[in-house]
């Protein structure tokens, strides 16, 4: 039986998954028998899907490869859970590089934790390496997105103890299978899931923690921009649907929108389309 699923959801970025899956394979042999890889492809009829299969089915024998029609980030996220084989999941981004050592420590927190039922996150180092890195995210808003890098001194070391912190990024996260609570399968396209995922593992009595062994890389890389489309509108509707979910107050997203620009016209239509019952806030109360 398998111990841990390595699980990435992927719109177009078959380079991105060779990378991801093969520095892991590279690095730790020795554990293959324990791992199982899931690619979820949100994009599975373009060059880089059938690239992709293609890859996974031939080379990588403890891999799957899964089309996936649902548009989005969450969807697939929550897919790579439902489909895992393994009792632990370990959620990565197609273009993420681990730690040294991230791996083999991870198995063994969840031998030693085969019951844990919280969140976990790792530092992400910067491109520098130079030890410079985001244990978390700050809740704050910025340029249509809640979260904003943050340092705790108690990441910089692999050897501390794990600590508690309000959210992450989403490039890389952990729980176990049964532990997952999943988000809401009414988002669609890009956004709204830091910051929320977080804030409900809390509403059920549970921690969102750091795991300063658990390191990684992400490539921020792209020159011609993210492949799977992202708009503000989309943004602020899976706040919306969220923070209702959640009971947390919704002038803070709609009021974030409003200040970096968005139309109420363009707002109350999101909220309708959302079906949520709600007024808009004074302007003067705007952020």
């Amino acid at each position: 039986m398998k111990k841990l699923t390595i699980g990435m959801a992927v719109y177009d970025d078959a380079p991105g998954v060779w990378f991801t899956i093969q520095d892991i394979r590279d690095d730790y042999p020795e554990l293959m028998d324990q791992i199982e890889f899931i690619v979820v492809d949100n994009n599975p009829e373009s060059k880089h899907g059938k690239a992709t299969k293609d890859w996974v089915e031939r080379w990588v024998s403890n891999g799957r490869y899964i089309p996936f029609e649902k548009g989005g980030t969450a969807a697939p996220r929550n897919h790579i859970f439902e489909v895992a084989t393994a009792p632990s999941v370990l959620c990565l981004d197609s273009h993420v590089l681990l730690g040294d050592n991230a791996l083999p420590r991870l198995l063994s927190w969840y031998e030693q934790f085969p019951d844990a039922l919280d969140l976990f996150h790792g530092p992400m180092i910067y491109d520098g390496l130079d030890g410079n890195m985001a244990t978390h995210m700050n809740e704050e808003w910025r340029d249509g997105m809640f979260g904003t890098w943050g340092f705790d001194p108690r990441g910089s070391n692999p050897d501390f103890l794990p600590f508690d912190i309000r959210m992450h990024g989403l490039g890389l996260f952990s729980c176990r299978k049964d532990a997952w609570l999943g988000f809401n399968p009414k988002f669609e396209r890009f956004g709204g899931e830091e910051g929320y995922i977080h804030e409900k593992y809390r509403t059920h009595g549970r921690k969102t923690m750091c795991l300063p062994f658990l390191r990684w890389n992400h490539c921020f890389l792209r020159p011609e921009g993210p492949k799977y489309p992202i708009c503000n509108s989309y943004k602020l509707r899976n706040y919306l649907i969220g923070w209702k979910e959640l009971g947390m107050n919704l002038n803070d997203p709609i009021n974030h929108f409003r200040s970096i620009g968005m139309h109420d016209a363009e707002i109350k239509r999101i909220i309708e389309s959302t079906g949520i019952k709600h007024e808009l806030p004074p302007k003067e109360q705007a952020a």
